[in-house]
């Protein structure tokens, strides 16, 4: 019996063949994305979801430019009005394909039936396409790994904040779904796969559960595949949460998510009408972060992975970071070490916070844990684990909300706590360190040239940011200026 990565192997290897047809690799699992959900359907016996002229056994059956042919009509129909199946559009939604010769779609057609299928059932197909994903962001050349948070740092965030069922689960960069995906999992390990809930609350769970954005369309695709592949029937809309698209999704219980790092191209500003602190910020971080403590209910708690910027950036940030610490309570920030994203020296963190009742002084004191300083580098050679979040998730607690017994470990240890007032010392700056940083010496023992290809152009890329930082701000500063002397004029 073959094993869900023999199976996502097999699929990998014929991406070789496909670029000889010009086919990048990323295109190539949005085209296997088509294909797949064509087969599963078929192997799970939910092809009624689809018309009868347009079914896999109609296309595997063709040869030649015949079956290019069908392809390319079945790619534009299944995504018209006139189908009825709303998730069937949304995954053929403007679909076509980058293949030319006949002969490389039979290739993936036939590979493609030949699979162990009683086995990718058994382990459960939405495991198999996952795994498909993570080995797409894991190869650097595919430039996937910029949706794809690592499952280990998913698994710990969504372990800690424990999702309930009944709850509204909102990513609003839902990526491929794998907060989401893994919230689902989490709920059903608990209720016996929604057995244990009547039959309205498993209907809930299915259809209501689970909301989100995903703003690039290849990505809302390999988001819908993957969500249906884990029995959830929709839920993200294919928006820009930043536009008046993001006010429309529903108030969340929890907010799980990694947002876009960057600005907004052409230096763009968020179109909500309702946001005050970040409305004049290309910074799409900064933005994100707003939605996010507007979208929450009372008492909601939200989880988030955000850049070392959103916690020192001056001026926008720093109004955004008071802000946040009066309508919330932000009681844990997890500072995470470099090399665990697609770009290597990307520094990140995730935020952990919960909406107050009122809107004023819900911070009292922030716990910070430093899984960064003094830690080996990450990357082919040493990949993250669930282990090693073990010490972090033993400091923070069983409370979701980081209210259970806390110890600090001193100036020597990863886990300390700060008031709010030692905070307001340092002009609301969150980008706290105590233990000496040898992140330089960790990328220096890096060993792969992938890995340090990543790092260099990581540092590229923080650095053009913190240009494009700098210079909105100083865009804003003379805005600002020019305001003030138009007043004094009049």
């Amino acid at each position: 019996m073959a094993s869900t990565t023999d199976i996502v192997a097999k699929l990998w290897s014929l991406c070789h063949v496909l670029r000889d047809d010009g086919v990048t690799y990323n295109e190539y699992v949005t085209e296997l994305t088509f294909l797949l959900f064509l087969k599963m359907l078929d192997e799970t016996g939910k092809e009624d979801r689809l018309p009868k002229t347009y079914r896999w056994g109609e296309l595997a059956k063709r040869e030649g430019l015949d079956q290019l042919d069908y392809y390319k009509r079945l790619l534009l129909d299944l995504g018209q009005p006139k189908i009825k199946d709303g998730l069937v559009r949304a995954i053929f939604t403007d679909a076509q394909t980058k293949l030319r010769k006949p002969v490389n779609l039979k290739a993936l057609t036939s590979n493609i039936d030949q699979l162990d299928w009683f086995s990718a059932r058994e382990e459960g197909l939405g495991n198999l396409y996952e795994g498909l994903l993570e080995k797409n962001a894991s190869d650097k050349k595919s430039g996937a790994g910029q949706y794809f948070t690592p499952r280990p740092l998913i698994d710990c965030i969504v372990r800690l904040m424990k999702p309930q069922p009944g709850e509204i689960v909102q990513d609003p960069a839902a990526g491929t779904a794998g907060f989401l995906v893994a919230a689902d999992r989490y709920i059903k390990d608990h209720t016996d796969e929604l057995y244990k809930l009547s039959e309205a609350k498993a209907f809930f769970q299915r259809h209501n559960a689970f909301v989100g954005a995903e703003h690039v369309l290849d990505t809302h695709r390999l988001c819908m595949m993957n969500l249906l592949l884990h029995g959830i029937e929709g839920g993200v809309e294919p928006d820009d949460t930043l536009s008046p698209d993001g006010e429309r999704l529903p108030k969340a219980d929890l907010v799980l998510t990694n947002p876009p790092f960057g600005t907004k191209k052409g230096g763009g500003r968020p179109t909500r009408s309702d946001f005050s602190i970040t409305a004049d910020t290309s910074n799409k971080q900064l933005a994100f972060v707003e939605h996010i403590v507007r979208t929450l209910k009372p008492s909601g708690r939200a989880a988030v992975v955000v850049p070392d910027n959103v916690l020192f950036e001056d001026n926008t940030g720093r109004r955004l970071r008071t802000w946040l610490m009066d309508l919330c309570e932000l009681h844990t920030i997890l500072r995470l070490p470099t090399g665990i994203f697609y770009a290597q020296g990307v520094k990140t963190n995730v935020l952990f916070f919960k909406r107050g009742k009122t809107d004023k002084a819900n911070t009292k004191a922030v716990w910070v844990y430093d899984m960064r300083a003094n830690v080996p580098a990450f990357g082919k050679t040493r990949p993250l684990t669930v282990a090693d979040f073990k010490d972090f998730e033993a400091a923070y607690g069983n409370d979701p909300n980081g209210s259970g017994k806390r110890k600090d470990q001193g100036e020597e240890g990863r886990w300390r706590c700060f008031m709010r007032d030692q905070i307001r010392e340092r002009n609301d700056n969150l980008d706290i360190a105590w233990l000496r940083d040898t992140e330089a010496e960790a990328e220096e023992a890096l060993a792969e040239p992938d890995d340090i290809a990543a790092a260099i152009i990581g540092h590229l890329k923080a650095a053009l940011e913190e240009i494009e930082t700098l210079s909105d701000e100083l865009e804003q500063g003379s805005g600002d200026a020019t305001g003030a002397v138009a007043e004094a004029a009049e």
